[in-house]
């Protein structure tokens, strides 16, 4: 029972639409020349595995062995794809699949964006930033 358990958890973080998404975007790992080395293992073990660390909060440490990956791998395999740029390009795919299908609506969006550079410091203090213990109280200057 636990095993069917597990197997929904899977089916529902990664479903295989979302995974026929994602597959072609995973980078592949080429076998060392000299051999030895990890053996491979199943690339959406290893995804489902770190969609559920991302989504629960959970610690990689304390990652339940049913997703058939240590923790240790999991972890690997995140950050080789987070500098591989997997995460951005894996957002593009999954605007375009919902675009394609009319799913996303365009019609409004936020922006999060700084519009003005923070200026260094106020110049009635010298052009020093405020530093404490430095230059003049605010409410002399404004006397």
């Amino acid at each position: 029972m636990m095993l069917v358990m597990d197997c929904d958890l899977s089916k529902r973080l990664v479903p295989d639409e979302f995974w026929e998404l994602v597959a072609p975007l995973l980078p592949s790992f080429a076998a060392r020349p000299q051999g030895g080395g990890t053996a491979p293992c199943d690339e959406r073990a290893v995804f489902t595995a770190v969609v559920y660390v991302l989504t629960s909060g959970c610690a990689w440490r304390h990652l339940p062995p049913t997703f058939g990956t240590s923790p240790a791998t999991a972890h690997r395999r995140f950050t080789l794809w987070t500098e591989a740029g997997l995460w951005s390009r894996l957002h593009g795919a999954v605007l375009e699949e919902l675009g394609a299908s009319g799913e996303a609506d365009w019609t409004s969006a936020i922006v999060d964006a700084a519009a003005v550079r923070a200026k260094r410091g106020d110049r009635r203090l010298g052009g020093k930033g405020h530093r404490r213990g430095q230059g003049k109280k605010l409410a002399e200057l404004t006397t």
